[in-house]
């Protein structure tokens, strides 16, 4: 019938076969031929009430020949019924017992946390630690800053399509290979369930730092940093304690830049750092104060407390260091020792004699009275602090200054801090990276290796470091090319956001001051602690009218590139310890490019305020020239109302401006048309003369009125502090 045709198909396809026989040869399966041959004749059913036998699927076996007919009793359909247990074929048209609610709940949040699907896993996890009880700590998943989102999915283990539809659903469109801020990656973290931290350095941490310099740890020699007002005396009193002429190569006798000294005294070493007193060096003083043990605050006894002695007194608070007062030029006969120390308890630092815990000595550089009392002061001041390295391990330090030396390449002034550093180490400072070449001491004497606690000149950089950046020894030069070149991608990612990241507010402020001027400035020259510090003062030299904005700076001589950039913005080139060849001030000259050099910071700073108060506009005043009084008035057809006056003061010039004044109310201002004497004209008239005058566009005069003869002068412009 056709129900059971219907059924047969269904029943071949419900139905498989798991009887394991004996290999035999394949043969073509039934179906097929079936399919593509005439309709087979079909089997009489059986009679009603016997069970219908099932056909075979077919499955990875060869299927077993048709067996000949046999008797019921046998072969027949209750034969198979028989073997039916072996059979597992019809296992899935067996009823399936009832599965409970709890077991298919289960079996679904199972299925889902394997899926790892974002949202449903995490708080199915959340569940299970809930039921179970264990608080799990987040990971800390330590991160660079701007790090992609690919970058990102990686630390996670987790894919990145699941980071970014994380950022969409924070409202974030972002590619697969995007940098990302560190505060989007901090949310997105936490998304994960990591707490994200930043590495700003691009290296081992502190932590790892320690592992790596590993040893008993030594004493070490004091770092002292010398400190005060400018020409208060700081270089010579180290020039006293080295036995050696520094203030003879310095220009204008004022420090320069940071110089690092290794000064053998009775009670052993000290490592000196000797800072510039100009008010400049505020950031080179702060990066000293930072390293240092102990600061020696060099205080004039003729001259008191000045303001870079209060910025200094700031600068030891601020780092926590102990501070050590030397009282200099005790020698003066105008030195008022007792003025100084009152000054100083102003600021809060009482000297012992005050009944304070600061030190203090009077010395004085030149003589040398005092010196030795001040080296024991620091003795003991180290003594008290115990001050330990270990020489053993990777070396680890802070760049004192940095230079682009013409023979040598770029050369770094390193303090070392921990570990040794040795002739072929990789390093990495700053965005910078090299092998050491060669070590220097502060004599220019060859070294094999440095300890802590010890300046050396380090050659062998990819590039000049700034003054205060961090100094450490690597594995290999791969790595340290590695770090350097990620730390540079995140500074260029920062000024590139820095740029972009203008407010309305200063938007609106710039609208407002359309009428500013900028004076462009290129700043180079053989040290970056002094490029960096010259670029501040002459920053501060910024007011409303006029901005200062330092374009480029580095060390190095002055390029060609430097000259186009200057064409190109209309800047000013300075160059401080620099001297540009005939090449570049002939390529300077035919862009119209002015190159100023200097040699010290006083002579940029005065010339760059000059350049600044010749763009000002000038201011206009008025010179008052004559004063008369009109006593009759005259019209004249073809010139008009002439006023018959009577000069009382002064000499009247011909196209004066002139201001009538009519019962002390100034009723018009113009210029004079004409000046008669009589019935000529006259370029001048003097005083005690009469005259006749006209102005142009004004003819009311009155008899009584007066007048006066004024010019406009323009006066050149001081820039205000």
């Amino acid at each position: 019938t056709k129900e059971e045709e219907k059924r047969e198909p269904e029943e071949r396809k419900e139905t498989k076969v798991v009887e394991q026989g004996p290999s035999r040869p394949k043969s073509t399966p039934q179906r097929p031929q079936r399919r593509m041959g005439p309709r087979p004749t079909r089997r009489p059913s059986p009679p009603s009430g016997a069970p219908r036998p099932t056909p075979a699927e077919p499955s990875g076996e060869a299927p077993a020949p048709p067996s000949p007919p046999q008797p019921s009793g046998e072969g027949g359909p209750s034969s198979r019924r028989a073997r039916k247990p072996k059979k597992k074929g019809n296992k899935r048209r067996e009823a399936r017992p009832a599965i409970s609610e709890v077991e298919l709940k289960a079996n679904v949040k199972k299925t889902l946390a394997k899926l790892g699907a974002g949202t449903t896993r995490r708080k199915y996890k959340k569940e299970v630690k809930q039921e179970t009880g264990v608080e799990e700590e987040k990971k800390v998943l330590n991160v660079s800053e701007f790090v992609t989102a690919n970058e990102l999915a990686n630390m996670m283990n987790v894919k990145v399509a699941e980071v970014i539809a994380k950022c969409l659903e924070l409202g974030l469109f972002v590619t697969i290979n995007q940098r990302l801020d560190f505060e989007t990656i901090e949310l997105v973290a936490d998304e994960f369930g990591y707490a994200a931290e930043l590495m700003t350095e691009y290296a081992a941490d502190e932590e790892e730092i320690a592992e790596e310099v590993v040893g008993e740890e030594i004493p070490r020699a004091p770092v002292v940093t010398v400190m005060g007002h400018v020409d208060h005396g700081k270089t010579s009193l180290l020039d006293y304690v080295r036995k050696t002429n520094v203030i003879a190569g310095e220009a204008g006798g004022i420090t320069q830049h940071i110089a690092a000294y290794v000064v053998e005294t009775p009670h052993g070493k000290i490592t000196f750092l000797d800072t510039p007193g100009h008010e400049a060096f505020t950031a080179m003083r702060a990066r000293g104060s930072q390293i240092t043990d102990v600061i020696v605050l060099v205080v004039a006894a003729d001259s008191g407390v000045m303001p870079q002695t209060k910025e200094a007194i700031d600068h030891a608070r601020a780092a926590n260091v102990p501070m050590v007062i030397a009282i200099n030029k005790v020698d003066l006969p105008t030195a008022n020792l007792d003025r100084v120390k009152g000054e100083l308890a102003q600021y809060n630092v009482v000297v012992e004699d005050y009944g304070g815990q600061v030190s203090s000595v009077e010395i004085s550089a030149k003589t040398g009275q005092g010196v030795d009392k001040l080296l024991e002061v620091l003795a003991l001041e180290t003594e008290i602090l115990e001050l330990k390295a270990t020489p053993e391990g990777r070396a680890s330090g802070v760049v004192i200054e940095s230079e682009l030396d013409r023979g040598k390449g770029s050369i770094a002034t390193v303090l070392i801090q921990r570990g040794t550093l040795h002739k072929g180490d990789a390093f990495v400072t700053g965005t910078h990276h090299g092998r050491v070449r060669d070590l220097l001491n502060e004599r220019g004497v060859t070294v094999d290796e440095v300890g802590p606690s010890e300046p050396t000149i380090v050659l062998g950089l990819s590039g000049t470091p700034q003054a205060g950046d961090s100094f450490r020894v690597v594995a290999d030069e791969k790595e340290a090319r590695d770090i350097a070149g990620r730390r540079r991608l995140a500074q260029r990612e920062r000024e590139i956001r820095k740029i972009g990241s203008v407010s309305l507010d200063h938007l609106y402020e710039q609208i407002q001051a359309g009428n500013m001027q900028t004076l462009n400035l290129i700043i180079k020259g053989d040290v970056d602690g002094s490029v960096e510090a010259l670029a501040e003062s002459l920053e501060k030299l910024s007011t409303k009218e006029i901005k200062v904005d330092v374009i480029r700076k580095g060390v190095g001589a002055i390029k060609e590139t430097d000259v186009m950039l200057a064409a190109a913005s209309n800047a000013l080139i300075v160059g401080f310890h620099l001297s540009p060849n005939s090449k570049i001030r002939e390529l300077a000259k035919s862009e119209g490019v002015d190159i100023r050099t200097y040699r010290v910071i006083y002579e940029a700073v005065d010339s760059v305020r000059s350049a600044m108060e010749g763009m000002l506009s000038p201011e206009i005043k008025e010179e008052h020239l004559a004063d008369l009084q009109v006593r009759q008035v005259f019209k004249i057809s073809k010139v008009g109302t002439i006023a018959g006056c009577y000069v009382t003061s002064g000499t009247v010039r011909r196209h004066d401006r002139a201001r009538v004044i009519r019962d002390d109310i100034e009723i018009a201002d113009a210029r004079i048309g004409t000046l008669r004497r009589h019935k000529d004209d006259v370029r001048e008239v003097q005083n005690n003369y009469e005259c006749g005058i006209t102005l142009d566009g004004f003819g009311d005069f009155r008899e009584g009125d007066r007048i006066e003869t004024y010019k406009e002068v323009e006066v050149a412009r001081k820039l205000s502090s």
